[in-house]
């Protein structure tokens, strides 16, 4: 594991290894909307150290934005609500720091990829000029040093013609471009904690591959903690040492990467998995989850994903199971697990 300086004690040194570096507690997250409450994050809680990247994985609407958002503590208030748990930084509880800290934090010692570029850069100003303040805010570069690191910037995300770029708005660009220049602006200040909210989704293969080269650098250079929320479970297996799998506001389950794909024991999990296309399968239908996750405001008793599971019974639909440890590390909310057999 990385550290910035070395402990002066042995006593310090074991205290620094015995606190994660991201530590998320039982986050709950509410939406008070048109006299509803919406629960959008119940009970989620993981750790991230440096040097490592957890993926966050599940369908639209699981509550992987808005834990990534709570992280940086940008859900907006109102509507939402920190309802309750804590989300501790090297042991500082982010929701509680006065807000001038956490804009010290933002852009500096944690930077984020927003999963839309458009409503996250600035129309006003251009994106140069966008990457320049943080660079300057947070770095204390001169104006001639933001810009010229802010065209390199450019340059490493493969955005042709930097210089000209770095003069353009937003809406001058393609959603890619667009995308390629929220991820310049995140990696700016070689930050702590990278959260990567679907950072590839609008961009081509060959740029794909390049952008988690980029973030893997920063992690290998810097010994930064990455957290990437993805769709993508092809991503997922490349990159990532942990993997936490999100269903209706939960973590249905958490695992080390090698171990959730070599023995995946949720039915959620499972179910994901096979609905990957392989190129060594027969040529059919792909396979697919029956429904769709539930609404926030909608209230079940019993585990959330019972309606669409094929192994639900009755314990299932009127008892919430608790996430419990099968084996080291890798944990899961279901009545049923260990689950030894297949699902088609």
């Amino acid at each position: 594991m990385t550290t910035a300086t070395l402990p002066t004690s042995a006593a310090e040194a074991r205290g620094k290894q015995s606190v994660p570096f991201l530590e998320v507690q039982d986050l709950e997250v509410e939406f008070h909307v048109s006299g509803t409450v919406q629960r959008a994050v119940q009970g989620v809680s993981f750790t991230l150290d440096r040097g490592r990247t957890l993926g966050v994985v599940g369908e639209s609407g699981c509550g992987k934005s808005v834990t990534s958002l709570s992280i940086m503590r940008l859900v907006p208030q109102p509507p939402g609500r920190y309802a309750g748990g804590r989300i501790l930084l090297e042991g500082k509880d982010l929701l509680q720091v006065p807000e001038a800290e956490m804009r010290a934090l933002r852009g500096g010692r944690i930077g984020m990829i927003f999963q839309e570029p458009m409503t996250s850069l600035n129309p006003v100003y251009t994106c140069g000029a966008q990457i320049r303040e943080s660079l300057s805010v947070h770095s204390g570069l001169s104006r001639a040093a933001a810009r010229d690191r802010a065209v390199e910037l450019l340059d490493l995300v493969g955005l042709p013609s930097p210089k000209q770029r770095a003069d353009d708005y937003p809406h001058q660009l393609s959603g890619g471009q667009r995308q390629r220049v929220m991820i310049a602006l995140a990696l700016a200040n070689d930050p702590d904690l990278l959260i990567a909210d679907e950072p590839t989704t609008a961009l081509d293969v060959t740029i794909q591959a390049q952008i988690l080269d980029l973030m893997g650098d920063l992690r290998e250079r810097t010994g930064a903690a990455v957290m990437l929320v993805t769709h993508d479970l092809g991503v997922v297996a490349q990159t990532c040492d942990d993997v936490v799998v999100m269903y209706a506001g939960r973590v249905v389950e958490r695992a080390p990467t090698k171990s959730l794909f070599a023995d995946p024991q949720h039915p959620y999990t499972i179910g994901l998995m096979a609905a990957v296309p392989r190129i060594d399968a027969a040529i059919g239908r792909l396979a697919t989850i029956p429904g769709a996750v539930p609404p926030p405001w909608k209230r079940i008793t019993g585990c959330r994903f019972a309606s669409r599971c094929p192994l639900a019974t009755e314990q299932c639909r009127t008892e919430d199971p608790p996430l419990r440890e099968l084996s080291p590390g890798h944990g899961v909310a279901c009545w049923r697990a260990p689950i030894e057999t297949v699902m088609s």
